[in-house]
């Protein structure tokens, strides 16, 4: 039997080993938020014990309990620590402890880390590492930092800081959880608490190495001329445009609605905390049910796109979109290859990205019509439910954890499916889609070719 597991973990791939680190960090999550010590009356039925901590794990944010006020101190502890190592990655504190306890790190844990972390090749594993660890902590310090100078005035000394550490973690790993039963409405009008919790949500969703290139390049400049990889230009690039044309269309389509009877700082902080939130973080600063549903269908473009590669966030990334683009764009020229900024992308590139936008569509589209039919007879059918539903599908996918109130209105059957979707948005779709059928090349016969219509 022992043999047998050994020989099954040793041909286990890496995109199956993230899958099982997830998985049985979410199960011992759940099976201690499902304890009479994590909440604060009746205890979690496990089905929502294992809701909250796959939303945690996933760094996702959707709830189906009150953080603040349902679960515990010891509740709200393991839910902080799941989003701590989901955002981090599993493997990456496995392997870093490693390092630390000198046992060194292994070939998978070499593959699985290239899986999730890197686009390029690195000359050592273990200064990574311990660049992204002491990174991290270094970010959330300061993030907490700033967060107290207006909690503690607010909440007092105790709840001050510890409403600071919690906030500033989540808002690093792009969870979305807050302590507060409004999430950050409150301090909509706020600029230090929407500037510190932006800058949390964009550190966190560029990707680690991304903001290693930057800082390299900032030390560097001076001695020696460094340009930025093609990795690092599409993630920067695209991740200002997305922002600034979200802030932008939000203010546009509702400073006659939602926005009207704002002050314009306030007005301009909520456009601008909106289309940064919307791309994973799932915090928020206004109803979201007072958009109209174009403004909602934007927020809903912004969450299927989501962070960047290597990152705490989820959903296609913002290299795909800014590839998939650089495709369309070099189809519609004439050109079999895909370049960009003076660069050829690999074809593998331009497939795996391809397949991710395609396999995204469809999982989605399935996904809402079974929670669809998860829900039917639980409210009435209406376009608007629709609405909430799709907005609730693809929150779940992008792990974004903004919501239009579906979430605590879900059947059990409703609950499992954005389990799942949760899931899948974080490991990585493609991850699992090579993990389920394999990565094996055989030979392909290359038969006669035949022209089809198109379009």
């Amino acid at each position: 039997m022992i043999s047998a597991l050994n020989r099954w973990w040793r041909n286990l791939s890496p995109g199956g080993t993230i899958m099982l680190y997830y998985a049985v960090a979410i199960f011992l999550g759940a099976l201690l938020l499902s304890t009479p010590f994590a909440a604060r009356g009746d205890a979690l039925s496990f089905l929502d014990a294992l809701f909250t901590a796959t939303s945690a794990q996933c760094v996702t944010g959707l709830i189906v309990v009150d953080t603040g006020t349902r679960l515990s101190l010891f509740g709200q502890l393991v839910v902080l620590a799941l989003i701590q190592i989901g955002g981090l990655g599993i493997m990456t504190f496995s392997v870093y402890f490693f390092i630390y306890l000198r046992s060194g790190v292994s070939m998978r844990g070499r593959w699985v880390l290239h899986e999730t972390l890197l686009h390029t090749p690195v000359s050592s594993l273990q200064d990574l590492l311990r660049k992204i660890f002491l990174m991290t902590i270094l970010i959330e310090a300061v993030g907490a930092a700033l967060l107290a100078m207006v909690f503690i005035p607010d909440l007092g000394v105790w709840q001050g800081t510890y409403s600071a550490i919690f906030h500033s973690i989540s808002a690093f790993c792009n969870a979305g959880f807050s302590l507060f039963s409004d999430s950050l409405i409150g301090y909509r009008g706020n600029s230090f608490i929407n500037l510190t919790v932006m800058a949390l949500i964009i550190l966190g969703g560029i990707g680690f190495l991304v903001i290693q290139e930057v800082l390299e390049i900032g030390f560097r400049q001076r001695k020696q001329r460094m340009k930025f990889s093609l990795h690092s230009r599409l993630v920067l690039l695209t991740s200002v445009f997305l922002i600034v044309f979200g802030a932008v269309a939000v203010a546009w389509l509702e400073i006659d609605h939602a926005l009207a009877d704002m002050p314009f700082m306030e007005a301009f902080w909520t456009s601008v905390f909106q289309s940064v939130t919307a791309r994973t973080a799932g915090f928020n600063t206004i109803d979201l049910t007072v958009f109209h549903p174009a403004t909602l269908f934007l927020i809903m473009f912004l969450m299927f796109i989501g962070a960047s590669p290597g990152s705490a966030g989820g959903g296609v990334k913002t290299t795909t979109f800014a590839l998939f683009i650089g495709i369309l764009y070099n189809r519609l020229k004439g050109s079999p290859h895909t370049n960009l900024f003076r660069r050829t992308v690999p074809d593998e590139a331009v497939t795996k990205a391809l397949a991710l936008v395609l396999l995204s569509v469809i999982l989605v589209g399935i996904a809402l019509f079974g929670l669809l039919v998860a829900q039917s007879g639980t409210a009435s059918e209406s376009t608007r439910d629709f609405l909430f539903y799709a907005f609730e599908t693809v929150s779940g996918f992008g792990t974004v954890g903004l919501s239009l109130g579906a979430t605590a209105n879900l059947t059990e059957p409703g609950k499992l499916i954005v389990i799942a979707l949760m899931f899948i948005g974080r490991v990585g779709l493609l991850t699992m889609a090579f993990a389920i059928a394999g990565r094996h090349k055989p030979y392909v016969a290359r038969y006669a070719e035949e022209n089809v219509m198109i379009g």
